[in-house]
C-alpha cells in the first residue's frame, strides 16, 4: 500500500518542469568554425589597429620631482629641516598641447593597497554623523587619537596620508614675463563620491566649523578639515575635492591622480608651444619608503587616456584567431574530415 502523499514532491507534467523544451544546439562543422574565427580576428585587429593609433595621438608629458639627482631644481627642498619650501621646475613643450590639458601628480613605491592601510578609515565620520567625532572606530588606529587624547576628523591612516603638495603653472613670455595658467579643480572626483559617498555635517549655529568643536585635525595635516579651501567655502570639510580625490585608493603602488584641469582662459585649446615653469609647495615627503613623485599633464580621446596596451591585447587576439584559423583550415583540407563523422 502506498504512503499518503507519496508522490506528492512530484514536479508537474509540463514542458518545462520536465525539461522537454525544445532546444537548439549548433553543429561545429568546419565550415562554420574556420570562417568564425577569421571574421573574429579580422575585427579584432581592425579595432586595434584604431584603438592602438588613436592611443598614439595622446600627448603625455611627465617630470620627476622627488629632487633625488643633485642637478634638481628640489634637492633643496629634501630635507627634513626645510619647511614651506618652494622649487621652481622649467620645461619647454615644442609645440600646442592639444587641451582640455589634465593636470596629475604621481606616486611610485606608494601601497594604497595595503590591506590595513585600505580600512583605516571612518565611515560613519565620513557621511557627517558628527556621533562618530568624538569617538571614531577602532580601524583608524593609531590615527584616532592625537597624543592629548583629542578625537582626530577625519581618522585614520588614509586620511592622515593626504598628499599637500601644491602647484602653480606659469608661462613665459618673452624670457622674463610670467603669465600664470589658471588650473580648475572643480568636478576633479568621481561623481559618486561627491554626492553619495561622502557627506558634510550640517552647521551649529550658523558656522560649519563648529560641527567640528571638539575635534582636531589628523597629524600630518597643516590645517584642518573645514578650512582646506580658503576661497571656496562649498570645497571645505569631506566635499573637498583633493580630499576626495586621494580618498579613493589606488590598486597599484605606482599610480597617478587628478590634480587639476586647464580648462580657462586663454588656454581653452590647450598649452601653447613654448617656456613654463612650475612652483612646487614641496611638503609630501617621500624619500622615508624609496617613494618618488612626479607631475604629469595628459589630454585625451574618445577612448580616454593614452593606453597603448588596450590595442595591442586586440592585436594580439585577433591575429591569434586569424592564426588559428589558417592552422585549422590546413589540417581540415589535408585530413578532409567528414561533417558527419562520429569518430
Amino acid at each position: 500500500m502506498k504512503n499518503e502523499g507519496e508522490g506528492s514532491e512530484r514536479p508537474d507534467n509540463t514542458a518545462f518542469t520536465q525539461q522537454r523544451l525544445p532546444a537548439w544546439q549548433p553543429i561545429l562543422s568546419a565550415g562554420i568554425v574556420i570562417p568564425g574565427f577569421l571574421i573574429i580576428g579580422l575585427a579584432f585587429i581592425g579595432i586595434g589597429i584604431g584603438l592602438f593609433l588613436t592611443s598614439q595621438t595622446i600627448q603625455v608629458w611627465e617630470m620627476d620631482y622627488t629632487g633625488v639627482e643633485k642637478d634638481s631644481p628640489c634637492v633643496r627642498c629634501t630635507i627634513q629641516s626645510s619647511q614651506n619650501c618652494t622649487c621652481d621646475v622649467t620645461f619647454s613643450l615644442s609645440e600646442l598641447f592639444t587641451g582640455p590639458v589634465f593636470f596629475y601628480y604621481g606616486l611610485s613605491n606608494y601601497y594604497q593597497n595595503f590591506r590595513k592601510y585600505g580600512v583605516s578609515k571612518d565611515y560613519y565620520q565620513l557621511t557627517g554623523d558628527t556621533q562618530y567625532f568624538k569617538s571614531p572606530q577602532d580601524v583608524c588606529s593609531p590615527y584616532k587619537y592625537d597624543s592629548q587624547n583629542n578625537p582626530i576628523v577625519p581618522c585614520g591612516a588614509i586620511a592622515n596620508s593626504m598628499f599637500n603638495d601644491t602647484f602653480e603653472l606659469y608661462q613665459i613670455i618673452n624670457g622674463t614675463t610670467k603669465k600664470q595658467v589658471p588650473l580648475d579643480g572643480k568636478g576633479i572626483s568621481w561623481w559618486t563620491d561627491y554626492n553619495i559617498k561622502y557627506r558634510n555635517p550640517s552647521s551649529v549655529n550658523g558656522s560649519f566649523a563648529n560641527a567640528f568643536e571638539g575635534t582636531v585635525k589628523p597629524i600630518n595635516w597643516p590645517k584642518a578639515v573645514y578650512e582646506l579651501d580658503p576661497v571656496d567655502q562649498n570645497n571645505n570639510g569631506f566635499l573637498n575635492q583633493d580630499f576626495l580625490v586621494w580618498m579613493r585608493r589606488s590598486a597599484l603602488p605606482q599610480f597617478r591622480k587628478l590634480y587639476r584641469r586647464i580648462t580657462e582662459g586663454d588656454y581653452a585649446a590647450g598649452l601653447p608651444a613654448g617656456n613654463y615653469s612650475l612652483t612646487v609647495h614641496y611638503n609630501y615627503p617621500v624619500l622615508s619608503f624609496d617613494g618618488r613623485k612626479k607631475v604629469v599633464f595628459s589630454n585625451v580621446s574618445w577612448m580616454g587616456g593614452k593606453n597603448d596596451f588596450l590595442g595591442i591585447a586586440y592585436l594580439v587576439v585577433g591575429s591569434l584567431c586569424v592564426v588559428m584559423s589558417v592552422v585549422m583550415l590546413i589540417v581540415y583540407a589535408k585530413f578532409k574530415f567528414s561533417d558527419d563523422d562520429d569518430a
